[in-house]
């Protein structure tokens, strides 16, 4: 009976989730917010580098990065939707996002969304906010893929290349039921297999390196690094995805990724070529200046006194002390004047009839 002799292989990890008592330490999650730490660092440096302002990228990421976890997951349920309500499947599985399943073309797009969002709130526009990411989120991805590899997930066909990956049955230590996510390897290895996740990482690496050499070779701005980003990655991915057996959806027996991939990367290119005409990098330290300069004004502006509503000025109120003016009577005064007046007329009004009557009675005497 033949032996298979088996070169070279290199193994998966015999489980990808440790307990510290009863709290998961899950690789694939350790791996994403690591990826995700990496993305925000160097973005935020090259950002700056390129004229933004400290911080932006960090406050940005508020914004970008749980959009984008929100657009990966969707993804993964609108293209794997069997597994989770299907004939069998786990709906509730469908909210286990640290049991793997985060598709990357949602997460750009969902997460460019929350990008904008972030960036139209700073005056900043987004293409380049994009340029200044882009190698960053490609080498994110590639850490990301690591965790596919602790999951021993989203591996390629059977293989006797010298580096293929060896594949185990994973079950659950106390049940000994089959679990390929939360398990521990048991026994041998079943197959051999194509470490497509290991071809994914070092393409990611390389594309961020050419997308960084690039940047400085040709000053990119204007989207053009993030799209060199994109063209590159689905280049690499539209062949990796052929080479993959998981389960799929497929479209005319081609597995969707494929299509989407192709798709993305006519879009990339068709971007690249139009781009070119929008002129020269965008200047972050004019924009931001500009942004700033807006701001100021409009706060002028909100603060400046409604007409009819202003306040003297100073020299105003000086002018109207030193003009002399009539002094003005107390009102007691004028009060015991009018008093006097009212009592004086009465008076006079008594004197008046009294002389009338003896002028009348002088007048009879003498007739």
């Amino acid at each position: 009976m033949a032996k298979t002799v088996i070169l070279a292989s290199f193994p998966s990890p015999p489980q990808g989730v440790w307990h510290l008592g009863p709290i998961p330490i899950r690789a694939y999650a350790l791996c994403i917010i690591v990826g995700i730490i990496v993305a925000i660092v160097w973005g935020e440096r090259r950002f700056q580098a390129r004229g933004g302002q400290k911080g932006f990228i960090t406050d940005l990421a508020v914004w970008a990065v749980p959009f984008g976890l929100v657009g990966g997951r969707l993804y993964h349920l609108a293209t794997d939707w069997r597994t989770y309500f299907g004939p069998g499947g786990n709906p509730i599985g469908a909210l286990e996002v640290w049991n793997g399943g985060l598709g990357i073309w949602g997460a750009i797009a969902l997460g460019g969304v929350g990008a904008w969002i972030g960036a139209r709130r700073r005056g900043v526009p987004l293409p380049a906010v994009a340029d200044a990411i882009a190698p960053g989120i490609v080498l994110a991805q590639a850490i990301g893929r690591l965790g596919n590899y602790f999951n021993q997930e989203l591996y390629g066909r059977a293989t006797d290349v010298p580096w293929a990956l060896e594949i185990f049955n994973r079950v659950d230590p106390a049940t000994g039921v089959a679990d390929p996510i939360n398990g521990v390897a048991q026994g041998p290895p079943t197959e051999l297999v194509h470490p497509t996740f290991l071809y994914e990482l070092l393409w990611n690496i390389g594309v961020a390196l050419l997308v960084v050499w690039a940047d400085r070779r040709f000053k990119l701005g204007h989207g053009r690094a993030f799209a060199l980003y994109v063209a590159a990655y689905t280049a690499g991915r539209f062949w990796i995805e052929l080479m993959r057996n998981d389960e799929a959806t497929h479209v005319f027996g081609v597995r969707i990724n494929v299509f989407v991939a192709a798709l993305v990367f006519i879009g990339a290119v068709v971007y690249i070529v139009v781009a070119r005409k929008r002129g020269p990098r965008e200047d972050l330290a004019a924009i931001r200046e500009a942004h700033e300069a807006g701001l100021s004004a409009a706060a002028g502006d909100a603060t400046e006194p409604v007409e009819g509503d202003e306040e003297p000025s100073e020299k105003a109120v000086d002018e109207e002390a030193a003009e002399p003016s009539e002094p003005k009577e107390p009102e007691a005064d004028k009060a015991e004047e009018a008093s006097d007046s009212s009592e004086a007329e009465p008076a006079s009004a008594s004197a008046s009839a009294s002389e009338e009557s003896r002028v009348s009675e002088a007048a009879e005497r003498k007739s």
